[in-house]
């Protein structure tokens, strides 16, 4: 039974990101950020350095992904741009360091990134 509710539930997942519009791919991709920085968190303070590790990774990806998507037509994403270099910075201090202010100071910046792409998204839906 599990195994049919865990495969249930990869093709809920795999159906919700092919259907998924750009702007709601760019909010999962926010939401996975934060998970895998919660992730590496945890890593730390149970003193797995692995888990911590790939996890950082795992952010940073997506970081490095939503700079690669910039559109350098519109002023604004020079700003995001600055934004993404001092996460990516950060990033690697965290993994360097295994430090988890640092994550957490990531963290919140993610969230307030988040939450303002889905109040965008609010307001460009009507």
């Amino acid at each position: 039974m599990a195994v049919m509710t865990s495969n249930a539930y990869s093709q809920y997942a795999n159906n919700r990101i092919l259907t998924a519009s750009p702007a709601e791919l760019t909010l999962m991709l926010y939401d996975g950020a934060i998970k895998f920085c919660n992730i590496a968190i945890m890593g730390i303070e149970t003193g797995n350095i692995q888990k911590a590790h790939d996890n950082i990774m795992k952010v940073q990806r997506i970081i490095e992904e939503f700079q690669i998507t910039l559109n350098f037509d519109y002023p604004i994403a020079n700003d995001f741009n600055n934004v993404y270099n001092y996460l990516l910075r950060r990033l690697r201090d965290a993994n360097m360091t295994k430090d988890k202010e640092i994550l957490e100071e990531v963290n919140t910046h993610i969230h307030t990134m988040r939450d303002t792409w889905k109040e965008v998204m609010k307001l460009t839906s009507h």
